[in-house]
């Protein structure tokens, strides 16, 4: 097929007067558009960026290794500049010709670029490859830099990644054959549609632009998702307890407990029911009860991680003490509540009280001597930004949280995403993981920066102990049996990263379990899906290498693993328990009113 075969056809003049009428929208939607940043409240400029300490020091390393090693850099710089003139030349020859020639094949594509345009049509593939030419320039720079604190440096390495992801062509309309593609085929309606997007994910975050990732009018808590049965049998100020109904007619007799992180919604675990490690549970014949916590505004200002232990862990533990009339529980933490559950698992040991049975993490981080792809931003600037920042408005927003952990994976979570909403006019698909992203929570101003200094930074739990509610907590107090599951290509809390603090655990039964894929689809990964597969090795002496490379891997879901181990520690069967009793009436049908709550933009 010729070049001329797939040109994109010229718009007729009827079109063309379409497209003005489309445009004339653009100019009123403009308005609409000013009125909303006009009035965004806006936050911390730390949060935005690394101060200009880390760009300087960049600079002079820089200068520095090319008074000492001039050659090195003069072959980087001769480089750039013969590939960008050899390339300008290219295309020159390729204009004159009139037609490009076959591209060798080189290996998987990158995604942005997948539209035949950026290998077939001069202009685009001009634009394509300088962007190329000038991306690998600046990746060589950073590298070059020698004389540069090895954390420095990797946060020099992370934002200049942020820097060439972003000036991706594929990111501006002028240089997107895509996006100019569907302008041409729609009139200039997704032109519209895209700004109509834009305007409404800025208004719906005072002016904080987070990129909707889900058609939000697709899903409602308690109809489409979220919809296991069970009822609300306690709340406090912290939290809810809901307590699931029976699906079998006998229940083990030892409760579980799972207490899923705050700073997202605890459905997760229960989206929709072939996925539903909630519905799960209670099929194998589990009483279990879930914590949902509160989405915290301005008023929780002083509310910290011990307050979370006290009116969270502690009283979830002793409600559901007293509504199953048992002596212990098994508990589950996830994420964060892990990290939690294993100081509250301290404390109970320096208490003498011996509530908990077992204990579960799911990816869970205790010990943060590494602080992984978060490094960048656990720097005293920026968290010296979050805490003015935290201070002022009394919480820490959720489209903060949002916007750091999505620019962890900016092509998949910002900018590609950015680009089919606001460029091409698409609405969000209906996806149900999607939707639970970005139904976050906030978090309270105390407890943000408890965690963030005390365990991010100074890694107080694994080093010595962190001093809260009169105890000095330490992983070493953990000595109830444990398992842990962690995620082979989890950003979020690195599996080597939970091993390390499972291995400073004291207790003598211990089973550490790594899943594929990453934080979530790792942890949601039913056996019916026959997706993931996991790695299990009794040795945890082991370093983490080692222990990988000895493993065993077994085909499937971690999920029947980890429920024969939790059997084990269950107790014996007994008739099935409805939700709730007379001191424990039900307030209402999970999956209750706390997590229906939306996070304060």
């Amino acid at each position: 097929m010729t070049t001329e075969d797939t040109r994109t056809p010229v718009p007729s003049g009827e079109t063309l007067e379409r497209m003005t009428e489309n445009l004339k929208k653009v100019e009123e939607l403009s308005e609409r558009l000013t009125r909303v940043m006009t009035q965004r409240k806006g936050h911390d400029a730390a949060l935005d960026a690394p101060n200009h300490d880390l760009f300087a020091k960049a600079s002079q390393a820089y200068w520095s290794e090319a008074m000492q090693n001039p050659a090195k850099v003069i072959e980087h710089q001769l480089a750039f500049w013969s590939n960008s003139v050899k390339h300008f030349v290219e295309a020159q020859q390729v204009v004159a010709r009139g037609k490009l020639p076959e591209r060798e094949d080189n290996g998987p594509r990158d995604r942005r670029f997948a539209n035949p345009l950026w290998d077939t049509h001069p202009y685009f593939n001009f634009v394509k490859q300088q962007y190329l030419i000038n991306a690998q320039a600046l990746q060589q720079a950073v590298d070059a830099v020698s004389d540069l604190d090895p954390a420095e440096k990797r946060r020099l390495d992370y934002f200049s990644r942020q820097i060439i992801d972003m000036m991706s062509p594929s990111n501006f309309l002028a240089t997107n054959p895509d996006a100019l593609e569907r302008a041409v085929a729609t009139e200039g309606q997704s032109l519209v549609k895209g700004l109509e997007n834009l305007i409404s994910d800025l208004e719906a975050n005072n002016g904080e632009l987070i990129v909707k990732l889900a058609d939000e009018d697709a899903f409602e808590l308690g109809r489409n998702i979220a919809t296991t049965p069970g009822k609300v049998v306690y709340r406090n100020r912290m939290m809810e307890l809901i307590q699931y109904e029976p699906a079998t007619e006998t229940q083990y007799k030892t409760p579980l407990i799972v207490f899923p992180p705050w700073i997202n919604k605890y459905y997760i675990l229960d989206l929709k029911e072939q996925n539903s490690l909630v519905k799960w549970i209670t099929d194998q014949g589990y009483s279990l009860f879930m914590v949902s916590w509160v989405n915290p505004d301005e008023t929780y200002r002083d509310v910290g991680m011990e307050d979370y232990i006290e009116d969270g862990y502690l009283a979830a533990i002793r409600e559901v003490k007293a509504i199953t009339d048992e002596d212990q529980v098994n508990a589950v933490g996830y994420c964060i509540a892990g990290t939690t559950l294993a100081m509250t698992l301290s404390l109970l040991k320096q208490r003498g009280d011996t509530s908990v049975k077992s204990a579960t993490f799911f990816t869970a981080l205790t010990d943060f001597s590494d602080q992984g792809e978060f490094a960048p931003f656990l720097t005293d600037d920026f968290i010296d930004g979050i805490e003015r920042e935290v201070e002022d408005k009394g919480l820490l927003p959720s489209v903060i949280m949002a916007r750091t952990f999505s620019f962890l994976r900016s092509n998949d979570l910002v900018y590609s995403p950015a680009i089919k909403s606001y460029m091409m006019g698409e609405t969000p698909p209906a996806f149900d993981l999607l939707y639970w992203n970005g139904d976050g929570a906030n978090l309270p101003a105390k407890m943000a920066k408890q965690y963030l200094r005390k365990l991010c930074q100074n890694d107080e739990l694994a080093q010595g102990g962190i001093d809260m509610l009169s105890h000095t907590l330490k992983l070493s107090d953990v000595d109830v049996p444990v398992c842990a599951i962690a995620c082979e290509t989890d950003h979020i809390a690195a599996w080597k990263d939970s091993y390390r603090g499972v291995q400073q655990m004291g207790s003598d039964n211990k089973t550490f379990i790594m899943t594929q894929s990453g934080h979530i689809a790792g942890i949601v990964n039913p056996p019916s899906k026959g997706k993931y597969g996991h790695y299990t090795n009794s040795d945890l002496g082991l370093d983490h290498k080692d222990w990988l490379e000895s493993a065993k891997f077994t085909e499937g879901s971690w999920w029947p693993r980890w429920e024969t181990w939790l059997k084990k520690r269950s107790g014996k069967q007994i008739s099935a328990r409805t939700p709730g009793d007379s001191s424990h009436p039900v307030l209402c049908d999970a999956p209750g009113t706390y997590v229906v709550k939306k996070a304060k933009p």
